[in-house]
């Protein structure tokens, strides 16, 4: 079953009501999409692997995804697209602060591109997109499209509308979309863009979608 990225909001805002916290689902996102990752490699030790992180809730889940990735032994670059005074939400802040106390992650402010990258993680741009994407994100995208390794989106490769399937003036093309919950209506639409797709389960009790699906 496909469902609109309204639908989706409303769920998670259900869920969270009750009592799963969205912090829960960034965690469980996160961590699903590091399965995903290294059942695709084997083993992720030892790897330069790239998290390209927005300041809201998708580059929360790219967040976790630093913290999974580094427990497994890789070796992870966040590279924040914005200054941390402007994270958007209270739950990617708080995985921020941890990403701040961890000698295992390097954290920078903007793209610092100094080692070539085994794999990249697009957490730039989710279900939110609107309009023409403008600095310090398309230069992220840009820099993304240029670089020659793996590259998984985190629920949407950034510059992919998930509701229609439509690009704006700029987007990443992936090898790997792990998205969540359930499939956005646009994203099968642009295989060509998303790669192998995954959608998964991230604890959102069924319940949440009563009197919304």
């Amino acid at each position: 079953m496909e469902i609109s990225v309204d639908d989706m909001y409303k769920i998670e805002n259900k869920g969270h009501d009750m009592g799963f916290l969205k912090k829960f689902m960034m965690e469980n996102a996160g961590a699903a999409a590091v399965r995903r990752l290294i059942e695709k490699f084997g083993s992720v030790e030892g790897k330069n692997i790239q998290v390209f992180a927005g300041l809201g809730n998708n580059g929360g889940d790219g967040m976790v995804m630093a913290r999974h990735l580094a427990g497994h032994g890789a070796k992870v670059t966040v590279m924040l697209l914005g200054t941390p005074d402007k994270i958007k939400t209270e739950e990617s802040n708080w995985n921020w602060s941890i990403l701040e106390k961890m000698k295992s992650v390097e954290c920078y402010n903007g793209i610092n591109d100094y080692n070539k990258p085994a794999v990249i993680i697009d957490s730039i741009l989710g279900t939110g997109i609107t309009g023409e994407i403008r600095e310090p994100y398309s230069s992220a995208i840009y820099h993304i499209k240029q670089a020659d390794c793996f590259k998984l989106a985190v629920d949407v490769p950034s510059g992919l509308d998930p509701q229609t399937g439509e690009t704006a003036n700029i987007y990443t093309k992936c090898d790997m979309t792990v998205t969540f919950h359930k499939m956005k209506k646009g994203i099968p639409k642009r295989k060509d863009l998303t790669g192998e797709v995954f959608v998964e389960k991230i604890g959102i009790p069924p319940e949440a979608e009563d009197g919304i699906l």
